[in-house]
């Protein structure tokens, strides 16, 4: 969750919000939404989808960036796997050399 909380708390301060505005925003506790940007939450405690979503709107935000730093599966990609999962499992098993030139030649980073 470190990477998640970074990016919440550098999207924040990038918009120049207080915790407290953003929580106000977001409908949570100004505490809670410290502990996420700090990585000091219990398992049961993560954020939730909706959650995300709601930080993503209010920080003008990539939902999708902030589902994948905390470990979330984006709606779109999980309709992908599902649909394609032979595609999937040769991806998983490509070395890195041989993903980055698959992404090339795809258009891809």
């Amino acid at each position: 969750m470190s990477r998640f909380g970074k990016r919440v708390r550098q999207l924040r301060q990038a918009r120049e919000m207080s915790l407290r505005d953003l929580a106000s925003v977001v409908g949570v506790g100004f505490t809670y939404l410290s502990k996420v940007e700090n990585g000091r939450l219990d398992f049961g405690d993560f954020p939730s989808e909706s959650l995300i979503h709601r930080l993503a709107e209010a920080l003008n935000a990539d939902e999708d960036e902030l589902l994948l730093l905390a470990e979330k599966i984006p709606e779109k990609i999980k309709t992908m796997v599902l649909k394609r999962p032979d595609a999937f499992l040769k991806l998983a098993e490509l070395n890195g050399r041989k993903l980055d030139q698959v992404l090339r030649s795809v258009g891809g980073s």
